[in-house]
């Protein structure tokens, strides 16, 4: 059997499309979280954006009820990766064997505590590839993920009362 015809017969069906009022607001809402810690970044004089809080916003405004978009993950995966890769990074050196290894590792880490929050599972390479001090656990990582936490729990509530 080839891999083609291997891909056709296990196909999944694809999930019902949302509806455009809420692909809308789901929207509305990942630019406007993006937009807050950006500004509050700014106007703070404190780094609060990471790369990884794209990925956040997908999950926090397209799928807010799924387990890797409550609190828990959302916080305890941001901080637990970025502190494994701060650790990696410091501890250990700037090979690439010890990214992959911190990756690894946060991984790990994250499924052995039940904080899964897979665009955390990034923040070791943005450590790796930017070589920050131990304050980039607090800013931009805590700082942020506390943002986009408080933002995501005022759109699920709109969002509840407009179902």
């Amino acid at each position: 059997m080839s891999l083609k015809s291997k891909n056709r017969t296990s196909a999944v069906a694809l999930p019902t499309r949302p509806a455009i009022s809420a692909i809308l607001v789901a929207w509305l809402a990942s630019s406007l979280a993006i937009a807050c810690v950006a500004y509050l970044g700014q106007v703070s004089d404190q780094p609060l954006m990471l790369g990884s809080f794209g990925a956040s916003c997908v999950l926090l405004f397209g799928f807010p009820d799924a387990v890797f978009s409550q609190p828990r993950n959302l916080i305890g995966g941001h901080v637990l990766c970025t502190l494994i890769g701060l650790s990696f990074l410091k501890f250990l050196g700037t090979d690439w064997w010890f990214m992959a290894l911190a990756v690894g590792t946060a991984l790990a880490v994250m499924l052995a505590t039940r904080t899964v929050h897979p665009p955390a599972g990034s923040n070791p390479v943005i450590i790796f590839l930017t070589q920050p001090d131990w304050q980039f656990l607090w800013f931009p990582t805590l700082g942020g993920a506390l943002v986009l936490l408080c933002l995501s729990r005022i759109y699920s509530r709109i969002s509840r009362k407009a179902q």
